[in-house]
């Protein structure tokens, strides 16, 4: 996601990586990760290596959406797109998780699934950037209101710490050292209450997860220079979104 339209940063001596080959790198272990938790053993160390390649691509995504807001030349239409495709995600995202559609009816009762995909989560801490930089609104209105986009992601994936990183990369733009650090404080808090303290999840099952931090590798090369695949790239990032997950979710409930 994010946007294309210019530069997002001045360009640093001897860093190789536009933001289209960086976005490219989460795409690719994202799809790493979806492979994983349809067909690999989660525990298993193939499984493992897996998702810890996987846990870099939604604080990368993160990082361009913060990018994007400062870019776009329509922050309007660029929050459109992302619920317009958070939206056409819900089916292929619970039908890859469940094998199921995300609504129906069952003995004559309509029913609907509260699943998200990480668009949505994206779209939330977009939704976040916008009341965090209108002046217009009480600064403890506006705490309340992220505080309340941060309850609503809990049905997303990611939830809580996309919108966290997305605040936290737009607060500390410009300086990747303030931003490493938030992030990775952000992170280690945010995993230890989640799947510790909330879910009472042995550390040992959720050790993988702090391998979000791999994403500064890449973020650190970055350029501050976008691709050059134009449009092509721009709909790519949000085509495959959708797409890969139905077409992982037909191989694991309907042929393999």
């Amino acid at each position: 996601m994010g946007e294309n339209s210019t530069s997002l940063a001045a360009p640093v001596g001897g860093k190789k990586l536009g933001s289209d080959v960086i976005k490219y790198i989460a795409a690719a272990a994202m799809l790493i990760d979806h492979i994983a938790w349809c067909f690999v053993d989660t525990y298993s160390v193939l499984g493992q290596t897996m998702h810890i390649i996987g846990r870099m691509t939604a604080p990368i995504m993160c990082y361009f959406i913060a990018e994007g807001y400062h870019y776009t030349s329509n922050v309007k239409k660029y929050m459109l797109r992302l619920g317009i495709f958070a939206l056409l995600s819900w089916i292929p995202f619970v039908y890859m998780e469940t094998g199921q559609l995300p609504f129906g009816i069952t003995d004559g009762k309509p029913w609907v699934l509260p699943m998200q995909g990480v668009i949505y989560t994206f779209f939330l801490g977009l939704w976040a950037l916008i009341i965090v930089h209108n002046e217009k609104i009480p600064p403890l209105i506006r705490g309340f209101m992220v505080f309340m986009l941060c309850a609503i992601s809990i049905i997303g994936d990611w939830p809580v710490f996309a919108v966290v990183w997305i605040l936290l990369f737009d607060r500390f733009r410009g300086d990747l050292k303030k931003q490493a650090i938030a992030f990775a404080v952000s992170s280690i808090v945010m995993i230890f209450l989640i799947f510790d303290v909330m879910m009472n999840q042995a550390v040992t099952e959720y050790l993988f997860q702090f391998s979000v931090l791999l994403a500064l590798v890449p973020l650190y090369f970055y350029s501050g220079e976008k691709g050059r695949g134009g449009r092509f790239n721009k709909w790519f990032f949000y085509v495959f979104y959708p797409l890969h997950m139905l077409i992982l979710g037909i191989l694991k409930f309907n042929i393999l």
